[in-house]
């Protein structure tokens, strides 16, 4: 084994490293970040035997991370990248006759391997950082691991990762040995600063920083979600920070070569850095002289959405792991200082590990991929998490909609062209299908600007950032001009048509994302999208007044989901480009507002209207249901309710409540649920509300009540009581205490026995009155009135009622609704 003269943490474990490779296929690496596991390993072991003149594939997550590893261990052999250490990266590749050490991203990997299943000439392939559990990565060991079955089992498979559940992964490798490093770290002292809502975060941040520059001495390292927050707070740095010695540098996958190197090189001497970053710089990356870490405790993370076919960008809280990850950055070379933008109790809450990717991802490019691979169900691969079968089910939609895969999941010669372009399946069918309009070149550039972020700006408007690409000389921007034009080249191959260069760019960006076509909606900036989702602009942005977008990427919660890239479309270019899937459709609605039926000639594209025009409404048993529910949807009380059919209802509900379910159910939760059943065929051929009169209610809700029961109901719950004077008093049955009977007492007299309904099962609630109409009573016991309370009432009402009668026994007394009794 390779021994080098300077120490590294790692070197401990080294030999117990080299001698389970030697015994097994097949090992686990823990250690922390900073032990060296990146850099020192792969060179470590480059001459065991097992290696045997071989390569060694070492994984990266990020290009970033692929570079400085690639530069940092050719620095430790003296020699310049290219050469035993060599570097392979989407916009390049460093590799010579001498290479032996391979540093590559891991979708580069997965383009190797698909490309020769039998990786010749390779040894080893190690998985560094593994815990971030990309869909590359967890993809790239799933292939490696069937390679390893069934074609290579002397290929060594080596996963290393700084936290990770490797007792988990050792199980997936095979009962593999676990290896762990402890590392070395100092000690960090972590302050929570907490968060205030009032504040915005990139606010709050800068005047951390701020006053930690004051108080701290060091470099800072402060993670942010992404690019946009890290520009507000360089902005506001810049403004605050008046001292020449200390230096802002931003870092993200976006940066070029010269501004990555300023921020991850150290600072000159006498000076000191204030690095701005994504997630990008947890783990894999080191920068040198930190020892004050700011956390915001967020990160910007991919979210799909198998349902609508939809990756948004989510900004959420970072992690336990990585909120480690990042305090441990400032620890690294002495002892440090950690400030995070959350409460200590907070930190408890956090999930323990960030969600793999594999279970929030599109999930087209991984079913494409595995179909080359000759898997139609990639459940039957090695994944530490299985993908979920609702976004493979999509996925599976999709392709199949692309013509990339047959009904047996195979791919099909129009998938083999898709999966040799190295682009997401939407992406590669777009430049194929333009290439047929000859618009390959311009599809290819789209295609360019929206898997390498930050070419050509910021811009929403896809067409003022693919102009700014076009005039940008930088050696980033050069390199995808020239993948794109072979991207183009290849698409080119068969294509028929001249070149064009009418095609807008929301035209080409509409055939990859035909469901993201968008539709402006009453507010400037507010759109909704085919498959159904709004999204929106700020009202100032350009394309904000536009009638048509395509759009090709949004941020945000669905119900706030805000357009990052997008192109205008007009008309007759969505009607293009939606072809046979516009629907000439005959639509009736209900219009709450005029209380009324709507009905119109719609051209329609899923969920959005094209065109309409006002049509007669149809008198049909439909329309008349539409009719129903929207009425019902106002509340029962807009119906035209007669006194005498509120007063039917209500017996009819009382008697549902005293004899039981044979009764029907005309609560307004039924009758609400049940509208197109009972009321809507007494609606056909009327188109709104002002079309009903009392009659056609009345019909319609006593319909639910069969002959046998209407007879029973005028018996058992009749409308009126006949009182011994012959008056025949209505009864209330809408009280919640039941059936009351409000009467003058001295009607009453002589009335030995309770009145009550429901074939005398339930006593009226007598509301007993004074001559002036006033209660004096409540009773469900007229009897027991009359032995009981009248004395008292009696004594009382004498004296204020002097002209009428107020007998001492007044079951004896005769009736009256006279003052005094007529003389005999």
């Amino acid at each position: 084994m390779r021994r080098f003269a300077e120490p590294l943490p790692i070197d401990v474990v080294l030999d117990e490293l080299a001698q389970a490779l030697a015994a097994r296929p097949s090992a686990v690496l823990v250690a922390p970040p900073g032990a060296g596991k990146t850099t020192r390993v792969p060179l470590a072991l480059l001459d065991e035997p097992w290696v045997g003149g071989g390569k060694i594939i070492l994984l990266e997550p990020r290009r970033l991370a692929a570079r400085s590893a690639a530069d940092r261990m050719a620095r430790t052999l003296g020699e310049e990248v290219g050469e035993t250490v060599g570097l392979r990266v989407r916009l390049g590749s460093r590799i010579g006759r001498r290479t032996r050490i391979e540093v590559v991203t891991e979708g580069v990997f997965t383009r190797m391997i698909l490309d020769d299943p039998e990786l010749t000439g390779v040894a080893a392939v190690f998985f560094d950082e593994f815990h971030e559990r990309s869909l590359d990565a967890d993809f790239g060991l799933a292939l490696a691991l069937d390679a390893q079955g069934a074609l290579r089992p002397d290929l060594r498979l080596i996963v290393m990762s700084a936290t990770l559940d490797g007792a988990r992964v050792a199980r997936l490798l095979g009962d593999a040995p676990v290896i762990a490093s402890e590392g070395r770290a100092f000690p960090v002292d972590t302050r929570y600063v907490g968060r205030d809502p009032r504040q915005r975060l990139d606010e709050q941040v800068a005047a951390v920083v701020t006053a930690a520059l004051r108080a701290e001495p060091g470099s800072q390292l402060v993670f942010l979600p992404g690019q946009g927050e890290i520009r507000r707070v360089a902005d506001l740095l810049d403004r605050r920070i008046a001292d020449p010695a200390v230096e802002i540098a931003p870092l993200y996958g976006a940066t070029d070569r010269a501004e990555q190197d300023r921020a991850v090189l150290p600072a000159p001497p006498g000076r000191r850095k204030v690095v701005l970053a994504t997630s990008i710089a947890e783990t894999s990356l080191t920068i040198e002289g930190v020892r004050v870490v700011v956390d915001s405790g967020f990160a910007r993370v991919p979210r799909y959405e198998p349902d609508i076919g939809l990756t948004r960008l989510e900004t959420v809280r970072v992690s336990r792991a990585a909120a480690d990850q990042r305090r441990g950055r400032a620890g690294r070379t002495e002892p440090g200082v950690c400030y995070r933008l959350w409460e200590e109790a907070a930190t408890g809450a956090l999930e323990p590990f960030a969600k793999p990717e594999i279970l929030a991802a599109d999930l087209a490019p991984l079913l494409l991929d595995c179909a080359a691979w000759g898997v139609a169900d990639p459940t039957t691969l090695a994944f530490l998490d299985p993908p979920p079968r609702a976004a493979l089910a999509e996925a599976r939609a999709l392709l199949a909609e692309l013509d990339a895969i047959d009904a047996d999941g195979r791919l099909t010669p129009m998938g083999r062209r898709l999966q040799a372009l190295p682009l997401p399946p939407r992406l590669a069918r777009m430049i194929l299908s333009a290439a047929g309009q000859g618009a390959a070149g311009t599809a290819a550039e789209i295609a360019a600007l929206l898997v390498e972020r930050g070419l050509g700006g910021d811009s929403t408007d896809l067409g003022e950032r693919l102009e700014r690409f076009r005039r940008d000389r930088s050696r980033r921007a050069e390199d995808m001009r020239r993948l794109a034009a072979g991207w183009a080249r290849q698409a080119g191959e068969g294509a028929v048509g001249p070149v064009s260069t009418d095609t807008s760019p929301g035209a080409l960006l509409a055939l990859a994302y035909p469901d993201r076509i968008a539709k402006a909606r009453g507010r400037a900036g507010e759109f909704l999208m085919a498959n159904g989702r709004g999204a929106a602009l700020e009202a100032s942005d350009r394309l904000a007044r536009e009638p048509f977008l395509a759009v090709a990427e949004i941020a945000g919660a669905a119900a706030a989901a805000r357009i990052l890239i997008a192109a205008p479309l007009t008309s007759a270019e969505v009607e293009a480009v939606a072809g046979a899937h516009v629907e000439e459709v005959q639509e009736v609605t209900f219009d709450r507002a005029a209380r009324a039926l709507r009905a119109r000639a719609l051209r329609r594209y899923e969920a959005l209207v094209l065109a309409e025009r006002p049509l007669a409404v149809p008198a049909t048993g439909e329309a008349a249901e539409i009719l129903a529910r929207g009425l019902v949807s106002l509340g029962l009380d807009v119906l035209p309710w007669s006194k005498a059919l509120s007063q039917w209802r209500e017996r009819v509900l009382f008697l549902r409540r005293a004899e039981g379910e044979e009764w029907p159910d005309l609560s307004d939760e039924a009758l609400v649920r049940t509208a197109a059943d009972w009321l809507a065929p007494h609606l056909i051929g009327r188109t709104g509300l002002a079309a009903i009169d009392a009659g056609t209610l009345d019909a319609a809700l006593k319909a639910l009540l069969p002959w046998a029961l209407q007879r029973r109901l005028d018996v058992e719950a009749p409308t009126h009581f006949e009182v011994p004077t012959g008056s025949r008093i209505p009864i209330d049955y809408g009280g919640e205490e039941g059936p009351v009977l409000a009467v003058r007492v001295q009607e009453l007299f002589g009335l030995d026995e309770h009145p009550a309904l429901a074939g005398g099962r339930v006593p009226l609630v007598l509301h007993l009155l004074s001559p002036a109409h006033r209660p004096i009573q409540i009773t469900q016991d007229l009897p027991g009135f009359w032995r009981g309370s009248w004395a008292a009432v009696k004594a009382d009402m004498r004296g204020r009622y002097p002209k009428h009668p107020w007998p001492d026994d007044p079951l004896a007394a005769p009736p009256t609704t006279r003052a005094k009794p007529r003389a005999r």
